[in-house]
């Protein structure tokens, strides 16, 4: 039995603690990221390593540090993390390109003027 599978069986009994799994997993979760970013448009303001990281906070939270069966399903989890982080990621940033952060203001509130055309020919 590999260290994964061993603190796997320990974060399910409740013994450990999920962060003892990613000194384990960090190079093949960078490798991944990697992988993930090469499809990424030219530009693009995340980083992998950023990405390792964010996608650890959602995988180890407290909700989904025990639901991992074994290595594939954890690095398949890894994986669809980080392509939705990277989905999210490009919305944001092009829902701002588009005005996402301009204010709205509701037409009943602005008042039109209208200038009435002169009569001069």
């Amino acid at each position: 039995m590999n260290d994964f599978t061993q603190i796997l069986q320990s974060i399910d009994h409740g013994s450990t603690d999920p962060r003892e799994l990613l000194p384990v997993v960090y190079e093949e979760l960078r490798q991944i990221a990697n992988h993930k970013m090469s499809g990424a448009a030219n530009g693009h303001t995340l980083q992998a390593t950023a990405l390792v990281h964010e996608a650890w906070v959602r995988l180890a939270g407290p909700d989904n540090a025990s639901q991992w069966e074994n290595r594939a399903h954890f690095f398949g989890a890894a994986a669809e993390a980080m392509r939705r982080i990277l989905v999210d990621h490009a919305r944001k940033k092009k829902s701002a390109k588009r005005g996402g952060g301009a204010i709205h203001e509701s037409l009943d509130e602005v008042v039109i003027t209208l200038e009435t055309p002169s009569e001069e020919l």
